[in-house]
């Protein structure tokens, strides 16, 4: 079974008169990446909730947001009034100074710095307890989304590289006619340059033994096939955490592609290794997906 990278989770919570939601979506992502939204009570739990995070969803881009409302609102604001009081003063006595109108002073000293602000209260140890469940609760959601996507991933992925398999099987049929196809043009191309009585024919079979011998990707062949068969393998083992994995075999089935296409000298081979290309681009560009 393999798990998508992207998934979307939500649950939420009570807490006395407050109401607890939690959000989290998850993003591609080479590493483990959180950005949170917390209100000023939870700054405290922030390493925690990370931890939870990073144990239950491991991989990603995690984009994760927890809203706490008391009594259907926000929490409520707090006004520090001994600073808006010497706000005040400062801002009277240079009205009285410049003889400016003090009519709108009020809505002035409610946009100073630090006048009004969220309450920074903390969440207690036992409320923190049900917002860490919520969370959870949330993670395992993202998880079962996560699940859901990679099932058409699985799919897609075992497509690919049964596609590839295909195609390296019908190379087979076409490798004789090669070989004959490379002995004949090397064999015209001495007679035109030197003249066919000139042609030391021990030598050239020689010569050609060698050359077929570079050409030869029977190798090549058994390594693709071994490949193709460890990434269905691979794919299929019990285990979350296959994204990296199944990169690794992908870089592999493209060096024995690209070695294929490079010892080709056929335009029928070289079109069949286009196409595993292909499928293979196809094949990373889902593994890209993959947790």
């Amino acid at each position: 079974m393999l798990y998508s990278m992207t998934g979307f989770g939500r649950a939420e919570a009570q807490i006395n008169n407050r109401q607890v939601v939690v959000e989290m979506k998850s993003l591609n992502g080479k590493q483990f990446d959180v950005v949170t939204k917390l209100p000023p009570i939870l700054r405290a739990y922030e390493l925690d909730i990370r931890n939870i995070l990073l144990t239950n969803l491991m991989r990603g881009t995690i984009d994760l947001t927890v809203n706490v409302k008391q009594e259907g609102a926000s929490k409520p604001m707090t006004v520090n009034t001994d600073l808006a009081v010497y706000y005040y003063n400062s801002m009277k006595q240079i009205a009285s100074q410049l003889e400016l109108n003090e009519d709108n002073v009020l809505s002035t000293l409610m946009r100073m710095p630090e006048v009004v602000s969220m309450e920074q209260d903390m969440l207690p140890e036992q409320d923190w307890e049900v917002v860490k469940k919520a969370i959870e609760e949330a993670a395992t959601a993202l998880m079962a989304h996560r699940k859901n996507e990679g099932e058409a991933l699985h799919k897609d992925l075992h497509s690919r590289i049964t596609g590839i398999e295909t195609l390296l099987e019908q190379i087979a049929p076409l490798e004789s006619a090669r070989a004959e196809k490379v002995r004949t043009r090397i064999n015209n191309s001495m007679n035109e340059l030197i003249g066919k009585d000139k042609v030391d024919q021990n030598r050239f079979e020689q010569e050609m033994i060698f050359y077929l011998e570079r050409m030869d990707f029977s190798e090549e062949k058994t390594r693709l096939k071994q490949h193709c068969t460890y990434f269905h393998e691979t794919v299929e083992k019990e285990g979350i955490m296959k994204g990296k994995v199944l990169g690794f075999i992908l870089q592999e089935v493209g060096r024995e592609i690209n070695t294929l296409g490079a010892k080709a000298n056929d335009a029928a081979i070289q079109q069949i290794v286009i196409n595993m290309k292909d499928e293979l681009e196809k094949a990373k560009e889902q593994i890209l997906n993959i947790l």
